[in-house]
């Protein structure tokens, strides 16, 4: 049976990760590896990252409710249309 370290890997993967991390980059053969097209425009946000939702109760505006209500996209709810709109509002103070 192997022995296992704290993360779950063998003496001896943890060895051969810590000489490949001494490597220097043009010593590591990448041969095998596809290389990276750099063309991401049908790539799409979040499909991986999902931040974890708190569940709140928030008073806004009729008005402001109603406009999101009525201008949802196709794919996604008026909550999920406050919640980037107030997520792109965030991104723009932090600039």
């Amino acid at each position: 049976m192997k022995k296992e370290t704290s993360k779950g890997l063998t003496a001896k993967q943890k060895a051969q990760l810590e000489a490949l991390a001494a490597l220097p980059d043009d010593q590591i053969n990448t041969d095998d590896i596809p290389e990276a097209t750099g063309d991401w425009s049908g790539a799409k946000r979040g499909v991986f990252y999902r931040p974890i939702k708190q569940q709140i109760t928030l008073r806004l505006d009729a008005d402001l409710i109603d406009w999101f209500k009525t201008h949802q996209g196709q794919s996604e709810g008026y909550q999920t249309s406050i919640n980037r709109a107030l997520r792109e509002y965030v991104r723009q103070q932090q600039c």
